[in-house]
Order: structure tokens, then sequence, then C-alpha cells
């Protein structure tokens, strides 16, 4: 569960080709003073691996997290297969959290929770719809699946020299995925990035932002720090 706040250590690149083809793969690894996810308080200060490859707009990644300060923070494995065309989007992501065997796909008793998405990006605005289909999804007040949804606008701008986003996203409708009893806004986001040239392959990305939960009526300051080569 992805893009949260961030003390980061990145190392993205590693690019080969063919005569008609490219591949890219990414490696990298941020380290996080919090966990934050749509909103959500997933986890103190946090290890944060990645790796992925892209080929013609379609991609698999993994994603993982392991709390550092606190033992009791759920290790998480993301899974993520999507294909880009233009400015849309679609994929589907296995979530798994160690809390539960990892290879225990039955419901009821899995760890996994499995959720498909879709999104554009209009270059002003992105817009994405995530629902959970399968897995350790959340209940409704009547017991059964939620089928658990979240949706979000980001918009990207510049001011003052740095690159600003501003994000606001919401649950539908009831899941206790989310403590939702009903539609509510559980993420409001504003982030500024600074990049920092040191050579032309390296660079020192330095961001910081405030992420608001209406629903929890919670707040949080992130700032964070990344290597990129």
């Amino acid at each position: 569960m992805k893009k949260l706040f961030i003390i980061a250590l990145s190392v993205i690149g590693m690019t080969t080709a063919s005569a008609q083809d490219t591949v890219s793969t990414t490696l990298g690894a941020d380290v996080v003073n919090q966990y934050i996810w749509r909103g959500q308080d997933l986890g103190n200060t946090s290890l944060q691996p990645t790796l992925g490859v892209e080929w013609k707009g379609l991609s698999l990644s993994g994603w993982g997290s392991v709390g550092i300060t606190n033992a009791a923070d759920d290790k998480e494995l993301d899974l993520t297969l999507s294909y880009t065309f233009k400015g849309l989007t679609v994929g589907v992501t296995d979530y798994w959290f160690s809390k539960g065997s990892y290879f225990q796909y039955k419901d009821g008793s899995t760890t996994h929770i499995f959720e498909a998405g879709i999104g554009y990006d209009f270059g002003f605005l992105s817009a994405s719809w995530y629902t959970n289909f399968a897995g350790d999804d959340g209940t409704n007040a009547n017991g059964k699946r939620a089928y658990s949804s979240y949706f979000e606008l980001t918009a990207p701008f510049t001011l003052g020299g740095l690159d600003w986003e501003g994000t606001i996203g919401a649950v539908p409708w009831e899941t206790t995925s989310y403590g939702a009893n009903g539609f509510c806004v559980t993420n409001v986001s504003l982030k500024a990035t600074k990049d920092f040239a040191v050579n032309d392959k390296l660079h020192l990305p330095v961001f910081a932002g405030l992420t608001a939960n209406p629903r929890s009526e919670k707040m949080y300051l992130l700032f964070g720090l990344s290597l990129s080569l």
C-alpha cells in the first residue's frame, strides 16, 4: 500500500534496450517516518523496498514494508500487474500482511487482499478508482463483503520553485476496511518537492507535506529525502 511520507532512499534506473524494444527496471528503497496510506496510519518508521520491470506499458512490481521502530507493525508485500496506454492505467494488486500465511488464499482465513484499479491522467489532473474484489475485504453492517472502494483526485502544480501535488480521496460506501459507515473523505493531502541535482546522475529530491483524514480526525506532518541515480 503505496505512497505516504517519507525519508526515502531510492535507487532507480537500470534500463536495457534491444533494437526494437526497451525494458526498464526499477530498484529502490524508502525509509518513511510514518506509514500513511490513503489517510490511514498503518505503522511507524518503516523500510519499504521496491522492485519492478516495465515493457511497452506493461509493468510488474513488488513493494514491501517492514517496521523499523515497532516490531508489532505488520510486514507487508504487494504485487501489482498493470498496463498503461497513453493516460489510461488499469491494474490488479495483491496486498499481503504477515499476520497470516502467504500461501493461504481461502476466504475467511487469508490475509491477502485483491484490488482492481483504473485511472486516467489528464496532465493537469489525475483520477483513480480502486475496488477490493477478493480476499480479506472489509464488511458492511450486514456482515457481507463490502467490495471496499476508494477514489481520489490529484492535481500537480508548480509554485515558488517547488513541485506541488494536492490530493483528495474518499470512500464511497460503508466498509470496515476504512472505518467508514457511508461516504466519507479520508485523505486530504498537500505535498511539495524540490529536486537538488548533485550531478547528471545523482539527484536529491526533498519533499514535505501534510495529510489530513477528516473521517478519523487525524493529521500528519510528513517530510522526506530520496536519493536517486
